[in-house]
């Protein structure tokens, strides 16, 4: 069987039972039949928007093939959306018979995960965005199908390389193709600041560009010597939201502290540590790499970080709201009497536990407010997990391997897996001098397919049920267009796709033969500038930009 049609999903679904018999049509002649059920009308404009798929309109009579009398018009055939509440959430069952494709779900979300199966059952050209009329031909067939996990994700980092809005939404629809349903946004750190904050416009205004921007990894003797800036207004962020929702993708917002904060410190100086740094100084960082400058410890600075969350809480509806937390040398508190001050005032052992002090406080605030605060693994560090720890919501994000998530985890706390070795997608996936700007470990599609969101240790304790799902992280230092976003993130997000959905179950064998002959071309119809299984094009190669690769 070769691995196109319903051989060739990705990802893969749970069970795929082909039947016999005459194929469903679906051409000028369907119609579409919504169950008035809670968010299927959404799902239904968004099945209607792509222009590619036709169907007969309200009142419009199937083209006629003789049989049935010209006041009744020829009967046509249906595409159904149904829900079932015997479903769990995201799961769905896709029947299709030459008369009907019929989706139901355990909600809109599993309706809408189908139609991404249906029509992947399709030929590519079914994910252009438009083309000729013509009929689609889909064999027999009954789907049985739900997620392994709950959390399917991607982040981006528009932080280092901003990435215009109208960018971001293509990318929803391309995580929707693969049925991910996180985006997690990363819009501050040391080199930018992306959110309008309407109650401290200078975050954008100063913080939301650079003077110049180092190209290749920050060994590299290369400058581009323009200006690099651009942010989102609260209406372009809305929007992101909404179209995120249509597809039933949650965004989660970051915003970094008490690190990754020389752009705003380069904004608002007091925000800084001035009695060691004159932050007045600053400017936003235009090297890559892990800035010195920290947030001050005082209530000034935690009362403007509460205010910029108000607004980020009335922006993203998300339930989960990213704080950052990583990498936070402490070279200035330990210089800083200010720092020094709080440290005694609170009974805190040191720095460290001074920055699980700053967590502890936006932990709290975030669930009184109904939401639960993530973060970095470096959360854990200092005694949050001690008896004065954090709340019972907070989420830990694992990207220093795997320990830090297996620490969460059997602390209570729940856990979403992005290990760096294996799906930072910034890191080179192959080794050799073709690969552009190699940076990292290797991290090829393969070694991105194997990973294993649960480690034994806590499937064997009892824990993996903590484990909220898997993530991949794609940081843009060295990825300053959407075409590098391509070639980063392709296919591999696939891969990451799969393990997220479907689990462990068939080989990487298996699964490249369905990407190359069924969902590259999918990927060629929706203009994504992937790297080949063969190795980069010519034009994707950057000779003469230094990367840092380490074995």
């Amino acid at each position: 069987m070769s691995a196109t049609g319903w051989a060739g999903l990705v990802p893969r679904a749970r069970d795929v039972r082909e039947g016999d018999g005459p194929p469903f049509v679906w051409g000028s002649g369907t119609a579409l039949v919504v169950e008035p059920a809670p968010g299927l009308r959404e799902v239904a404009r968004w099945l209607r928007g792509q222009s590619v798929l036709p169907f007969r309109e309200e009142g419009e009579r199937a083209p006629d093939d003789g049989g049935a009398p010209d006041d009744e018009g020829a009967p046509g055939n249906t595409v159904e959306l149904r829900l079932d509440a015997g479903l769990g959430p995201e799961a769905y069952r896709l029947e299709v018979t030459a008369d009907r494709a019929l989706i139901e779900g355990g909600d809109a979300a599993g309706v809408f995960r189908g139609l991404q199966t249906l029509r992947q059952a399709l030929p590519p050209a079914a994910f252009r965005r438009a083309g000729p009329r013509c009929e689609w031909r889909i064999a027999p067939c009954r789907v049985q199908d739900a997620p392994r996990f709950a959390w399917r994700g991607l982040m981006l980092d528009v932080a280092r390389h901003f990435m215009p809005k109208d960018g971001v939404l293509r990318l929803l629809d391309l995580l929707a193709v693969h049925k991910l349903n996180v985006f997690h946004l990363h819009l501050t750190d040391d080199q930018g600041w992306r959110m309008e904050i309407r109650r401290y416009p200078r975050l954008t205004e100063v913080g939301g560009s650079r003077s110049r921007t180092r190209v290749g990894h920050r060994a590299s003797p290369l400058w581009d010597e323009r200006p690099h800036g651009g942010h989102y207004t609260q209406d372009d962020l809305r929007e992101i939201v909404a179209y995120a929702a249509e597809r039933h993708i949650t965004v989660v917002p970051e915003i970094e502290l008490p690190g990754h904060s020389q752009a705003a410190i380069a904004a608002y100086p007091q925000l800084g540590n001035t009695d060691v740094v004159d932050t007045s100084a600053l400017e936003v960082w235009t090297d890559w790499g892990v800035s010195p400058q920290l947030l001050a410890p005082t209530d000034d600075v935690l009362r403007f970080y509460e205010h910029v969350l108000e607004e980020v809480l009335d922006v993203f509806p998300s339930p989960f709201i990213h704080i950052g937390g990583d990498e936070t040398p402490k070279e200035q508190w330990r210089a800083s009497a200010v720092a020094q001050e709080r440290i005694a005032r609170e009974g805190l052992r040191d720095e460290d536990a001074l920055q699980a002090w700053m967590v502890r406080h936006f932990d709290r605030w975030l669930a009184e407010r109904g939401r639960r605060m993530v973060g970095w693994d470096e959360i854990l560090e200092g005694g949050t997990l001690g008896g004065d720890g954090l709340t019972p919501g907070a989420v830990v994000s694992s990207w220093r391997g795997y320990e830090g998530g297996i620490a969460a985890a059997e602390a209570g706390h729940d856990v979403v897996m992005c290990p760096e070795h294996e799906v930072y997608l910034d890191r080179r996936q192959a080794p050799g001098e073709d690969e552009p700007v190699p940076l990292g470990r290797v991290a090829s599609l393969q070694d991105v397919y194997e990973v294993r969101p649960v480690p034994a240790r806590l499937a064997e304790s009892g824990h993996a049920g903590r484990v909220l799902g898997l993530q991949a992280n794609m940081w843009t230092e060295c990825a300053e267009s959407s075409q590098r976003v391509d070639y980063q993130v392709f296919p591999r997000l696939a891969a990451v796709a799969e393990v997220a959905w479907a689990g462990p179950g068939h080989s990487y064998d298996e699964f490249a033969e369905r990407l190359a002959a069924a969902h590259l071309p999918r990927l060629d119809a929706c203009g994504v500038e992937y790297r080949p299984l063969s190795g980069p094009r010519p034009w994707q190669r950057r000779p003469g930009i230094a990367g840092r690769p380490l074995e």
